[in-house]
């Protein structure tokens, strides 16, 4: 894709057919045509082609579909491919289900509507994207380790990164924040990759929801015989990560009884086992993370002040999933095929209704959860595409419940609000480019937009989420 415009590729055997849906497509696109079956002369138009687009509908005779489906074979097998779009007769149901076996990225019902088809496109050259982005991250990642297993292209994970990288070398403390399941830890291991203790391995502790007898002996370890049933020495976690890095997770958790302690091994870097008297000195750089407000804890007695700024020398904001929705589709894909290649299954791609439930759910448990959902979507797929059906309950239908019972009128005008914000999603909010897009004057989308309240930045309320996401037509 160039300057935003969006190469497409039709192949058939009906160029008056391919002609007129071109035009229709409008500004935005750009389209070249062929009635080539065979892959290995259609080289130079798949490089060129963000996306293809091929006309089965021509395919009369089951030997044409056949043609058809090996041609799709063999493009999917290709490096770097563009994705494919089927266009079927809506009666032959079970080609518009076949294509997807075949390597497509979805399929459209003949005649196509023209919203939904932009859409379509739009969405697949963006699957595509995602995907070239998601190989240059991983190549990245190969190449020089600094990101270890984070993936992400939002800004505000650009920028972790970059400060991730500055403070690495440094033997600053450190402390992460943000809810639980954005990733904390992986956070704190690759500082820990990036810098210089690299050569011994992090060593990760959590303090939630543990007893601080538990905590004590865990953090500064004990001597044999220190209390009934230490049968022999052992080394704690500090210890332990003697000239390494220590990890605490859920520092917040700590009681106000170890924080003294902790404070003395940050200060003096020495601590005594416990049922001993020998003081043992330790280099250790810590790095801390907390899904608590330590500050506000500060101020209500329940976190020592002293122990807050010993900490938070360095803070880092790790951004839950609803603030960083453009690398949804990233680590989705990235869980997918890692997924895919552990459980030893066929999945290679989500279809649209699948990865716009993706992109429209909220994640309370943030990467954590999508890592989840998305394990087990591909345990219960048995073909290429992950379909909608395949995902949690929870994407599928929304909320349920009584709020639903909402009248015709309103049932129109959440519709109405879902595609307009989401065809202004897709457009980056051009209002010119997403009155094309719906197939309305642009005067007309201004009073939509201030009809239904949307503002730049909205996201859909529970209400407003389908349980399914059927095509869309022109907006009445």
């Amino acid at each position: 894709m160039i300057d935003g415009i969006i190469h497409v590729c039709f192949l058939g055997q009906d160029p008056g057919f391919v002609e007129v849906i071109a035009r229709a497509l409008g500004e935005g696109f750009v389209s070249r045509s062929s009635n080539e079956i065979q892959a290995s002369r259609l080289t130079e138009i798949l490089e060129w082609a963000d996306v293809v687009m091929l006309d089965l509908r021509s395919a009369s005779t089951g030997a044409d579909q056949e043609s058809f489906l090996r041609l799709m074979d063999e493009v999917s097998k290709t490096a770097s491919h563009p994705p494919m779009i089927a266009l079927c007769d809506a009666e032959n149901r079970a080609l518009l289900l076949g294509v997807m076996d075949h390597g497509a990225y979805d399929s459209v019902t003949n005649p196509p509507n023209m919203v939904e088809l932009r859409l379509v496109l739009r969405r697949a050259n963006k699957f595509q994207m995602a995907q070239k982005e998601l190989e240059q991250l991983r190549s990245n990642t190969r190449g020089s380790g600094r990101l270890h297993e984070l993936i992400g292209s939002a800004p505000s994970m650009q920028e972790l990164f970059a400060l991730a990288q500055k403070i690495a070398p440094c033997d600053v403390n450190v402390l992460i924040t943000g809810e639980t399941g954005t990733g904390k830890e992986l956070l704190a291991r690759a500082i820990h990759q990036m810098s210089a203790r690299n050569v011994r391995p992090l060593v990760a502790f959590s303090c939630a929801n543990l007893p601080e007898t538990l905590i004590e002996d865990e953090l500064f370890g004990h001597e044999k015989g220190a209390f009934t049933g230490a049968l022999s020495m052992r080394r704690g976690r500090l210890e332990t990560a003697d000239n390494a890095t220590l990890f605490l997770d859920e520092i917040g958790d700590l009681s106000l009884g170890l924080q003294p302690k902790l404070l003395r091994v940050l200060q003096e870097r020495k601590f005594e086992r416990l049922g001993s008297n020998t003081t043992t000195s330790v280099n250790i750089r810590l790095i801390c993370a907390t899904h608590r407000n330590l500050e506000e804890m500060v101020q209500q007695g329940k976190f020592r002040e002293d122990l807050y700024y010993r900490l938070n020398v360095v803070q880092m904001h790790l951004p839950p999933m609803r603030e960083r929705r453009d690398d949804i589709p990233l680590l989705a894909q990235h869980f997918l095929l890692d997924s895919a290649q552990q459980f030893k299954k066929k999945a290679k791609r989500f279809s649209q209704m699948a990865l716009h439930a993706l992109e429209e759910y909220r994640w309370p448990g943030n990467v954590r959860e999508l890592l989840n959902a998305v394990q087990r979507a591909v345990v219960l797929s048995e073909t290429q595409t992950v379909e909608i059906w395949h995902l949690p309950a929870a994407l599928r239908s929304g909320v349920d419940g009584p709020q639903f019972s909402r009248s015709y009128e309103e049932e129109v005008r959440q519709f109405k609000r879902r595609l307009v914000l989401r065809t202004l999603r897709e457009c980056g909010w051009r209002k010119a480019e997403s009155a094309r897009t719906l197939g309305v004057a642009r005067g007309y989308l201004h009073r939509l937009i201030n009809q239904l309240g949307i503002q730049q930045g909205d996201e859909d309320s529970p209400l407003d989420k389908p349980e399914k996401f059927p095509p869309v037509g022109p907006i009445m």
